[in-house]
């Protein structure tokens, strides 16, 4: 099993503690730090995805559900459209870029620490914006911080180009990520809805009536 880079060390360590505390102590001792291990290599797993053919759909950047979906405005993005998932503590949380595109903004901002799945935890809860220019447009992804997750991770930096499907961070026990999709594009899934990071196609563009 694959673990996402920042879980290793944790990993390592709970199970460094267990091997030790059965050397030198009772079993029963060692059972915690075991059991912490196995936990954190559940929790860090990293799966590989595998982008659908649609070349031209965007896909999640989350594994959770779909739990808000409405238009709004971003001076990096102009008008869009916004997909919200939410990430229990249950789900994988490794992010995915959404599309093939340059990274050409990112902020980031302080706030608070409520409820991932509450309305106001996308304009005052602690967040990252990653956004950038790609063939269909600007789009942009948000990391945002929820009551249990205390650390967003974005391992990426202006300039550089993601393809559809790579990591490029993590939100730690879970949270919510918004997928900010360009003018033009349309959601493709519906709230309530299941969705797996890097796979399941998010947004497409807005066809054209005869």
């Amino acid at each position: 099993m694959r673990l996402a880079p920042e879980g290793r060390g944790p990993v390592l360590i709970s199970g460094g503690f267990g091997v030790i505390s059965f050397l030198l102590f009772p079993w029963w001792v060692a059972v915690l730090p075991v059991v912490l291990a196995a936990f954190l290599a559940w929790f860090f797993r990293d799966p590989e995805r595998f982008p659908p053919e649609d070349v031209d759909g965007w896909v999640s950047p989350a594994d959770g559900r779909v739990v808000e979906i409405y238009a709004s405005e971003h001076p990096f993005t102009g008008r869009c459209m916004v997909v919200g998932v939410f990430m229990s503590p249950l789900d994988v949380h490794v992010n995915r870029m959404p599309f093939d595109g340059e990274v050409a903004f990112l902020e980031y901002i302080p706030g608070k620490k409520l409820m991932a799945f509450n309305p106001k935890a996308s304009q005052e809860n602690e967040r990252f914006f990653m956004g950038f220019e790609t063939g269909s447009g600007k789009g942009m992804t948000v990391q945002i911080a929820g009551f249990l997750a205390r650390r967003i991770v974005c391992s990426r930096k202006k300039g550089e180009v993601i393809s559809r499907g790579e990591r490029f961070g993590m939100i730690k026990l879970g949270s919510k990520v918004d997928l900010y999709l360009p003018e033009g594009m349309i959601p493709a899934v519906k709230k309530g809805e299941k969705v797996r990071a890097g796979e399941t196609v998010m947004g497409v563009r807005e066809k054209d009536e005869a």
